[in-house]
């Protein structure tokens, strides 16, 4: 059957129909971006900014840093005019080397445990320099919270300091002896009795002597640090079997800080946490060709290689590096200017003889004098030495 003009087939209205809608459909699509199924769309995601991490404080980060060693504990420092990072160190140990800072004009008076002491001793650096329970130095062991410590810093003038006109000694020990009667022999005189050398420990210790420490001691030469004139430094010579067996026990039962200078050549002796191993040469404590010790034997270049050797060995038994250059001994006090550039070659900064007197500001670091300790000498002798 025909159909008019202008009309169309029922199929045909039908497929017309259908793509229509399906150009709508797809017109809709595209116009907007999302599927054209309803279940599946969604709203725009909105992202939550990651918030800006609260960067670490100096000591935190050197604590992590250092998460690995046991006992970390970071120092931090507080003193007027001047910044210092802090410094790692270990508790339950002597401090290492704790900063000695330097301005001109001025005197370091030292590191305390809190503000107030800090500033009385400012004010006056007798209140807190010879008391070891409010300066902090390195005859002290680390005591740490939470791993972390602050020391407060005071200053003096230089002028104060040099004022107080303060003399060290340094005290020699050499061998021990349970002999009340001493021992027999030419060395008869090095050799203390034990007993006395108890009593003379507990001494120092009661009368609250302060104790340099040999960068101290340094910075005290060079006018740069306020010392008491009621302290001492208490060394032993060769790390002799009876020190260590016998001596340095004491020490340790006092919890007094005391120097062991070592012959390094037959191995550094392990030694408890209050002696500070130091250098009494590699494998030179022998006599040299004139019958005198071999540093005034020896080449300086020879002098040095010796003396590396040592500070390696020491180094060896966990002495840092500066500390195993601070300070040596010279064999039988024997020394002369080839000695001496000998350690400067080598990076030492004092040495000590067997000369018998007091260190005072300017002294010479190269020829550092005593006070000798011998055989018979009980608390009444040694307090007309030292004080």
């Amino acid at each position: 059957m025909g159909t008019r003009r202008g009309q169309l087939e029922p199929w045909m209205r039908t497929v017309m129909v259908g793509a229509l809608v399906l150009s709508a459909a797809t017109m809709s699509a595209c116009g907007t971006g999302t599927t054209t199924d309803a279940a599946t769309q969604t709203p725009a995601q909105v992202e939550t900014p990651t918030p800006t991490p609260t960067p670490l404080t100096a000591a935190e980060q050197l604590l992590k840093d250092n998460a690995d060693k046991p006992g970390a504990c970071a120092v931090s420092f507080q003193l007027d005019g001047t910044t210092i990072d802090p410094q790692l160190q270990i508790q339950d140990r002597l401090y290492d080397r704790l900063p000695i800072p330097r301005a001109d004009g001025r005197a370091f008076a030292g590191w305390y445990a809190d503000a107030a002491s800090a500033a009385a001793a400012s004010a006056d650096p007798a209140t807190g320099a010879s008391n070891p329970a409010v300066r902090v130095n390195g005859s002290d062991l680390v005591s740490c919270t939470d791993q972390q410590k602050t020391l407060y810093g005071a200053w003096t003038t230089a002028a104060a300091a040099a004022a107080v006109g303060a003399r060290i000694p340094i005290m020699m020990y050499h061998q021990f002896t349970d002999k009340p009667g001493g021992e027999d022999g030419w060395l008869r005189g090095n050799y203390s009795y034990i007993e006395d050398y108890r009593a003379t420990m507990q001494y120092i210790k009661d009368s609250a002597f302060y104790l340099p420490t040999w960068d101290e001691l340094s910075a005290f030469i060079d006018g740069a640090l306020y010392l008491p004139d009621h302290s001492v430094i208490i060394t032993d010579d060769d790390a002799d079997p009876t020190w260590l067996t016998m001596a340095s026990p004491i020490n340790e039962q006092l919890q007094l800080m005391v120097t062991s200078f070592d012959i390094t050549g037959d191995g550094a002796a392990q030694q408890n946490r209050f002696v500070l191993s130091r250098s009494h040469t590699n494998n030179m404590h022998t006599a040299g060709a004139n019958g005198k010790g071999q540093m005034v034997n020896l080449s300086p270049e020879e002098i040095a290689a010796d003396m590396e050797a040592s500070a390696a060995a020491l180094q060896g038994i966990g002495v840092s590096v500066a500390a195993s250059h601070e300070i040596m001994a010279y064999p039988f006090g024997h020394n002369d200017e080839r000695s001496h550039e000998g350690l400067r070659m080598a990076g030492f900064d004092m040495a000590r003889t067997i000369e018998q007197g007091y260190v005072t500001v300017g002294a010479d670091k190269m020829t550092l004098p005593c006070i000798r300790i011998n055989y018979g000498m009980g608390v009444p002798d040694v307090k007309k030495l030292i004080g």
